[in-house]
């Protein structure tokens, strides 16, 4: 017998974030989210919760757990995009399509009950929460920012009616044989002409209270046109920031700046910290800090995080600055390579500048439609 219940108390709270931390034990390459932020979703006050509403089912077969899954009304995405689509998320589930037939189910009457007329996802509460179904790569570790699944997954929930709405693909990105020296002229002979200059900062604290502002403002133009992106409250950057201090490290930002001082165009890597936080399940215990600790000051993997350029220097070739940043990233430290994380598979301005490195695609993500 199959059972439907919405997450309502502390117990069900904790079953619904230790959940997938059941089912993947053991597995290699699932990378938990941290177990504190996870937990944070069920607070009254969550940030997200000033444009979106949330609710939370967990699946029981025979009395046991057996899968769990969120529905987001983001009202903020539905009003700029025009759109009555509710979202699903945090979907995990044992092999059996009955239990996501009824996970499924629960998301899409709730979804009706609102008013609304399609369900998609995997897709998060914004840009910067895991987003997409791993469908290739499955014998890949998952990045902390995205979310690993087995291959079933695809199975069960095309089996409940959804097809596809986009694809993303990652890269890994290696230093070339042979760097192009020209590149590096090209990144001068562009800060020269342009008056541009890279920010700098005595540590993060300082950068971040100079620049992350800016920051969320050239994000916000950066990516206002790119599938399902909404822009940042006041109260989002807040905690993203808070975020961002746990393993930001200054010599992975290139942040550059116009004659006036004025932040133009940025990148952002993240050192991975994957595999500090897969023994304690995404609990920052003393030994998962001291792992991540670890793994910032001395990165075998960097994450590509985010990068931005406002529209007024889209065209006059200030991305070749932050390749040749990347390209010295890996150059000069123990970093043996860069993972770019999700590119929409049709965003060629994004992917052309994966041609400069060795690179190989290693990852698919997909998200699903369905009208109700």
């Amino acid at each position: 017998m199959i059972e439907i219940k919405q997450v309502k108390n502390k117990k069900e709270q904790r079953e619904f974030v230790e959940f997938p931390l059941k089912l993947y034990k053991g597995n290699p390459n699932f990378v938990p989210p941290l177990y504190g932020d996870e937990m944070a979703v069920f607070k009254p006050d969550y940030h997200y919760y000033e444009v979106a509403d949330a609710v939370y089912f967990l699946a029981y077969k025979d009395g046991v757990t057996a899968g769990r899954i969120s529905g987001i009304l983001h009202r903020t995405a539905n009003e700029k995009w025009r759109q009555r689509r509710v979202r699903f998320t945090r979907f995990d589930c044992i092999d059996d399509i009955e239990v996501a037939r009824a996970l499924f189910g629960a998301v899409e009457k709730w979804a009706k009950e609102q008013g609304m007329s399609e369900v998609v996802g995997p897709l998060g509460f914004s840009d910067l929460e895991r987003e997409g179904l791993l469908i290739e790569g499955f014998d890949e570790l998952s990045t902390f920012e995205e979310q690993y699944n087995f291959p079933y997954y695809q199975a069960l929930i095309e089996g409940c009616g959804y097809i596809k709405e986009v694809d993303w693909v990652e890269h890994k990105l290696y230093l070339p044989a042979e760097r192009d020296v020209r590149m590096k002229r090209i990144a001068n002979r562009i800060m020269e002409r342009y008056g541009l200059h890279m920010a700098e900062a005595k540590n993060t604290n300082e950068f971040l209270a100079r620049y992350s502002e800016k920051f969320f403002d050239i994000l916000d133009e950066t990516y206002a046109d790119i599938y399902g992106c909404v822009p940042f409250t006041d109260k989002m950057k807040k905690e993203l920031i808070k975020s961002f201090k746990q393993i930001i490290d200054m010599r992975f930002i290139a942040l550059i700046l116009d004659k006036d001082g004025e932040p133009v165009c940025f990148g952002l890597c993240f050192p991975s910290i994957g595999k500090a936080l897969q023994k304690s399940g995404g609990r920052l215990t003393p030994a998962a800090l001291l792992r991540v600790l670890r793994s910032v000051k001395k990165p075998e993997i960097l994450d590509l995080g985010l990068i931005g350029v406002v529209p007024a220097y889209r065209n006059k070739g200030v991305t070749a600055i932050l390749i040749e940043g990347i390209m010295d990233m890996l150059e000069n430290s123990s970093v043996q390579y860069c993972e770019t994380n999700l590119n929409l598979e049709d965003n060629y301005a994004v992917l052309n500048h994966w041609k400069a490195f060795a690179n190989v695609q290693h990852k698919r993500r997909r998200c699903f439609v369905k009208s109700i």
